[in-house]
């Protein structure tokens, strides 16, 4: 071969195994490199991105009101956070971690008291409330039409608890199949004389107050299948979902 046939030959070669090579393109099999978009074509499914924590020593820290530290999920028509909101709303002192260990922040989000969790706002009837309270911009707390909305949305109260619960963290078996990825945890309530319940139930408000001033929350145990609606004085501590605007 002379020695022009034989530099052609290495040149061709050469541009080949780099044309093979070359997996870092935008268009190029997302599961081994270049650019994807979330929900489109990331090789996991398209679930949203999991929250980064701020670094601080590895200890820990608020995800604040940032909806991109939060996770989130579309059931029917709404999209809801995934996670309870772990917001230090400044300059109170209702808005705590149950019974005042960070960790049980970290793990379950804060637990505020409804005119905290309202951010001073009025109460709605409204699908969708309207309020944004201590939400992250461009969501707001649900109303309580808009939690029946979600609850019948998986089946109706008798057997939500279960389809909307975390497959873990449930005292006493009472893990749920989080069927729509809300993965409800049992973050307790504080009651005015300490939290009480963590591991055993979860609470969360709504932006609707009844006809005798008590706010409508939802519930559920470990013990239970069902999603419960019942109504407490805003003095008490609860947690927090958002669903967006």
């Amino acid at each position: 071969m002379s020695y022009l046939k034989k530099l052609s030959f290495a040149i061709l070669t050469s541009l080949f195994m780099f044309t093979v090579c070359d997996d870092g393109g935008g268009n190029g099999n997302p599961d081994v490199g270049g650019d994807c978009t979330p929900g489109v074509d990331c090789p996991d499914g398209g679930k949203d991105p999991a929250p980064v924590t701020p670094p601080n020593g590895g200890g820990y820290v608020s995800k604040g009101n940032d909806i991109n530290n939060y996770r989130t999920i579309v059931i029917g028509t709404q999209r809801w956070m995934s996670e309870n909101l772990d917001y230090d709303v400044p300059d109170v002192t209702t808005d705590v971690c149950c019974g005042n260990i960070v960790d049980n922040c970290a793990k379950y989000g804060r637990l505020y008291d409804w005119s905290t969790a309202m951010d001073g706002a009025s109460s709605s009837l409204d699908n969708p409330s309207g309020v944004r309270g201590i939400c992250p911009v461009g969501w707001h707390l649900p109303s309580d039409d808009e939690w029946t909305e979600l609850v019948d949305y998986v089946g109706g109260s008798a057997t939500a608890g279960t389809k909307l619960k975390s497959t873990s963290g449930w005292s006493n078996n009472g893990n749920g199949t989080d069927e729509y990825g809300f993965s409800a945890l049992p973050g307790g309530r504080n009651t005015g004389s300490g939290c009480t319940y963590e591991s055993v139930g979860g609470y969360w408000w709504s932006a609707t107050i009844n006809w005798g001033g008590q706010a409508w929350y939802r519930g559920m145990s470990s013990n239970e299948e069902r999603v419960t609606r019942y109504e407490l004085g805003g003095g008490h501590l609860l947690s927090v979902r958002c669903v967006q605007d």
